[in-house]
């Protein structure tokens, strides 16, 4: 028997499996997709590890709990890419990006001198922008696979294709880190629909996290590897996790043509579409029911504050005071 079982395999199950492996727990785990990835949102992330620019949109907790993001990642993964992220706006929303420069001081302005010194490849923005210097991005498809293999040197498998009950498992304590599939359990938990594409293009290289501040589709474009960006995404309020309508397609694309027109020849390598388990303030937190602690509500903010969560978690497993004060599910 293990001490502690962990249901599902996505940054929320594999971040937490860490960080007890890291404090000597015996853990197991069980994700009932085929192989790693096939049913997570986690697979269509875009991977920035951002508290700053997430003040944005998002209340101040997630900016705080986000800021260990970059130093747990450097010791569980191969690469994370810290050159910062570059905010922009078309010159008609300047007032967007000043907005965004009163809630902190960890970024500085940048004129289009200092944008075209940073991004050869966005000569064509002629717009203001902000630079926040201090934060990071990674590959959330290669961060996924070796957090796998981290675990796998420690002697912890995934056990794949299993669609487990909590009655069943046989464990100290259980993880549920399901996301949406435990909205039948947890109070409040809702999807929230987001559809990203990859882009291929030779004609545009980005070194960092570029975000478009838009009034009607904001979008943000995250460096992968082959000359490929990942252009995301749209945040629609329902469960529905199979269809890319025309109308967000649209928007994301023309958004990306108002950032560089180079991409207007850009090739459509894939489409992605998945819903993010979220509480009604977005905020992620964690619920105890029994033996059980449900990990879950990281809505867009996966891979920024599944570290956090994953460090409440553990000290929750480990510590029964802590384990007490953790809200009871009904």
């Amino acid at each position: 028997m293990s001490e502690v079982a962990i249901i599902g395999a996505g940054v929320a199950g594999l971040t937490c499996a860490c960080e007890l492996v890291d404090r000597g727990v015996d853990i197991s785990i069980y994700e009932q997709a085929e192989r790693l990835g096939e049913e997570s949102c986690s697979w269509f992330a875009g991977g920035m590890l951002a508290p700053y620019c997430e003040r944005d949109t998002a209340e101040h907790e997630v900016m705080q709990r986000g800021l260990v993001a970059a130093r747990w990642w450097k010791k569980h993964v191969t690469e994370v890419i810290q050159r910062g992220s570059l905010v922009l706006a078309l010159p008609r929303d300047r007032n967007e990006l000043e907005r965004l420069s009163r809630l902190g001081k960890q970024c500085r302005w940048v004129d289009q001198l200092e944008i075209r010194e940073i991004e050869p490849d966005l000569v064509d923005f002629s717009g203001p922008g902000l630079l926040f210097p201090d934060e990071a991005h990674l590959d959330p498809r290669n961060a996924l696979q070796d957090l796998a293999n981290y675990l796998k040197m420690r002697k912890v498998s995934i056990q794949f294709d299993q669609a487990v009950r909590l009655e069943d498992l046989d464990a100290k304590i259980i993880l549920d880190c399901r996301g949406y599939h435990s909205h039948d359990v947890l109070p409040g938990l809702r999807g929230v629909k987001g559809e990203m594409m990859i882009l291929r293009t030779e004609d545009i290289s980005l070194t960092r996290p570029v975000r478009l501040l838009h009034p009607r589709q904001p979008i943000y474009m995250v460096p992968r590897n082959n000359h490929q960006c990942m252009l995301g995404a749209t945040l629609i309020e329902n469960n529905e996790r199979a269809r890319f309508s025309v109308r967000s397609m649209l928007d994301l694309l023309n958004s990306a043509i108002l950032l560089s027109p180079s991409f207007g020849e850009a090739e459509i390598i894939e489409s992605g579409v998945d819903i993010r388990p979220a509480f009604d303030d977005n905020i992620p937190r964690l619920y105890r029911k029994d033996h059980t602690v449900f990990v879950n509500g990281l809505y867009r903010h996966g891979f920024l504050l599944g570290p956090a969560l994953a460090i409440q978690a553990a000290d929750a497993v480990m510590n029964p005071d802590q384990w007490k004060e953790l809200p009871q599910c009904a």
